[in-house]
């Protein structure tokens, strides 16, 4: 039987398999396991910062899951993308009970690299890695420190505020499937998305780019194909996040602001101060070094606490054994450019949008088109604005595909003389 064919029976025990992997990945709410308290940073900053944040999280038995997982392990029995997909899968929740089994323990860092990968994780052309994107991201806005293009910018809206402005926006988008849009008082983060809420901090405000990097990144991407994933009702499993597929996720969220103007400089730059800070982790630095690092590059203290935060949770806050999921931003934004880059060459407007049928990474794509070749999966419901109307991504992505051709070093050498004048 040919790849792209399936028997009525195999397609069956697939998507049986998937169900199963769906309950047994249930438990396994890796953000949830690794959050901190709101308290924390009250007891941090009333300690005048001075004291390491003590932290206790609550291990899971991973027995329920490993039983699961081999259950579906039984019933997926080939060798196409999709049982390749489905075994993936397999291995990732096993991996991921792991992480949440040895939360606080040195042995949840070596999980999370082999998860998600680290600050030395290589791109595809085996050369060049994350913390060598990172370095160069920071190196370059860095020299714009004094600018006010780096600047953060003015906290305008309340959260109240914020709030009324998405629910216009999200309920003229999503229509009828529109998330939920709620104001809370407990969070450790300034906001965050689920399946169907976004939720944000009473005590914050934001900025107007904050405003549209969270509306792209949190509703346009990140609810948006796991509202598409859920109606896929032979496979849901395409509308569950989990470290299977959270590189590409993310790396197509940060996308979005970038190809909708909302990447600022500054925006940028903390993603490259986040890698970063798992490598200084990872060589030994502790809660406290990291809290005085993000200060140092102008961070103010609830934000310099959060990414610190951000760093440890899970992990050792005494340093050596960071999370990594935070090198995923930067890796998986080069992944979908190059992917988007390959497939506006190609001339196929469905190769944008097959990205939103569900959850799922760049190395499961050819699973996703066999299904889809297959008749088993739904068109998605919703799309990113920029994935629906193209014309200024396939303008953007045409010219870019010609200047990777050109030998930049060849072009700079033109204007060396540059580098002697003194700013005007």
């Amino acid at each position: 039987m040919a790849h792209n064919e399936f028997s009525k029976a195999e397609i069956e025990k697939l998507v049986e398999a998937a169900g199963i992997l769906v309950e047994a990945e249930k438990p396994l709410a890796v953000i949830h396991a690794t959050s901190w308290p709101p308290e924390t940073s009250r007891r941090f900053f009333a300690g005048k910062c001075r004291e390491l944040p003590r932290i206790s999280y609550t291990p899971i038995d991973p027995a329920r899951t490993f039983q699961m997982v081999a259950e579906a392990r039984r019933l997926i029995s080939g060798d196409s993308p999709v049982h390749q997909w489905l075994l993936r899968l397999a291995d990732v929740f096993d991996e991921t009970a792991r992480l949440i089994a040895n939360l606080g323990a040195p042995a949840f860092h070596e999980i999370s690299c082999r998860l998600f990968g680290s600050p030395d994780t290589l791109f595809s052309d085996g050369v060049l890695r994350t913390i060598d994107l990172a370095e160069r991201i920071d190196s370059v806005l860095s020299s714009y420190a004094d600018e006010d293009l780096m600047k953060n910018p003015e906290l305008t809206l309340s959260a109240a505020e914020l709030q009324e402005r998405f629910n216009v926006s999200i309920r003229q988008h999503f229509k009828e499937n529109a998330p939920r849009v709620e104001i809370v008082e407990t969070l450790s983060a300034r906001a965050v998305a689920g399946r169907d809420y976004i939720r944000l901090r009473a005590d914050c405000r934001f900025s107007e780019l904050d405003a549209v990097q969270l509306l792209q990144h949190e509703a346009f991407v990140h609810i948006a194909t796991g509202n598409n994933g859920k109606n896929q009702f032979m496979f849901p499993i395409l509308g569950e996040a989990h470290p299977g597929n959270t590189r590409t996720q993310e790396g197509l969220a940060v996308f979005a602001e970038f190809i909708s103007g909302a990447l600022g400089p500054h925006r940028l730059r903390r993603l490259a101060g986040r890698v970063l800070g798992i490598k200084m982790s990872m060589d030994g630095a502790n809660f406290l070094e990291l809290f005085e690092f993000y200060q140092e590059r102008g961070e103010n203290r609830l934000d310099s606490f959060d990414m610190a935060r951000r760093v440890v949770r899970g992990g050792l806050v005494e340093g050596g054994a960071p999370f990594t999921k935070d090198v995923v931003y930067l890796g998986g934004l080069l992944d979908v450019h190059n992917y988007l880059r390959t497939v506006v060459r190609l001339g196929d407007a469905s190769l944008v949008r097959i990205l939103f049928y569900g959850k799922f990474e760049l190395t499961d794509l050819e699973a996703i088109v066999m299904l889809r070749q297959a008749g088993v999966l739904n068109e998605p419901r919703v799309l990113a604005p920029w994935a629906d109307d193209m014309g200024k991504l396939v303008s953007y992505l045409t010219y870019s595909t010609f200047l990777n051709e050109v030998n930049l070093d060849n072009v700079s050498s033109r204007y060396d003389f540059l580098a002697n004048w003194s700013k005007l």
